[in-house]
């Protein structure tokens, strides 16, 4: 193991309507986290509160002065450890994103990242159309832990790797995807588009993620859970499965990102003039007898 590492804490639960028992397992998740001694803690997309869009849109939170989010910041500094909220509905005075939120060692709010994707489409029937509750974020970010660059992607954006390329292109070598994946496309591209962008970035891939109930109360949309741990070669690391509510632990060599990137240096190969380039077309005329 190199110099370098990051102990990453990953996780995973069956998140409700109700927020303030959400917020009782996320701080549930930090502290078993930090017991372990993580640098950082990743959570859900939508671990704080998971109904349907216009239901969370109502329930949003705020991020000065939220008594829910305060609760995690102090979280944050009992415990020593930089945790990431990984995705909510967030009201500002621009307008309601779905924000990751950074809090650091001491319990304050040093970044945020507003989700640039967002999830207009129907699956199973039933049509999540988030673009209606809230506005799209503008810009890729970076969050430097403990000297690591760890960019910061929520959910939906899985499916865009031109972003995932930025964020590595910029020097990320940890990449976060917190997520409340449907089941249904859960089941179908989860682990195939998450090792994807581990290996077209050669980096740590990080996404923890909501997970569905036991079908007592049904959920506002069925979750897939199995958050995933990857590495820079393409390998799972972790896979919490179905477990209603799970924590693991992992320390993330820095040198594999190197390794990676010396072994398939797919990264010096990158050439956005020739992207950009006007696309050239040609014909074939088939010929019947």
């Amino acid at each position: 193991m190199s110099e370098r590492t990051l102990r990453v804490g990953l996780t995973q639960w069956h998140a409700t309507r109700d927020v303030a028992a959400n917020v009782e397992l996320a701080l549930r998740a930090i502290r078993g986290c930090a017991a372990e001694e993580a640098d950082l803690v990743v959570l859900p997309e939508n671990g704080l509160m998971l109904g349907t869009n216009v239901e969370m849109r109502e329930a949003a939170f705020s991020e000065g002065g939220d008594p829910h989010l305060e609760r995690i910041a102090e979280a944050a500094r009992e415990n020593d450890v930089v945790v990431v909220v990984g995705g909510l509905k967030n009201r500002t005075d621009e307008g309601t994103f779905n924000s990751a939120l950074v809090y650091d060692r001491a319990g304050e709010l040093v970044g945020r990242y507003d989700k640039i994707h967002l999830f207009d489409a129907r699956i199973g029937g039933q049509s999540f159309e988030a673009s209606s509750v809230e506005q799209a974020g503008a810009a890729p970010v970076i969050v430097d832990v403990d000297g690591v660059a760890v960019g910061i992607t929520v959910c939906y954006d899985v499916r865009f790797p031109e972003l995932y390329r930025t964020l590595a292109l910029e020097g990320a070598e940890v990449i976060l995807v917190p997520a409340a994946f449907t089941r249904v496309t859960g089941a179908a591209h989860w682990e195939v588009l998450l090792r994807s962008r581990a290996i077209e970035s050669a980096a740590f891939v990080i996404a923890s993620a909501t997970v569905h109930g036991d079908g007592e109360v049904p959920d506002a949309f069925e979750t897939w859970g199995h958050a995933l741990a990857v590495g820079p070669w393409g390998e799972v690391l972790a896979d919490l499965g179905e477990e209603p509510f799970a924590t693991t632990v992992l320390d993330l060599d820095l040198g594999e990102v190197s390794a990676a990137r010396d072994r398939l240096p797919v990264l010096r190969g990158v050439r956005p003039d020739a992207y950009r380039a006007e696309t050239r077309r040609f014909t074939t005329t088939g010929v019947t007898t």
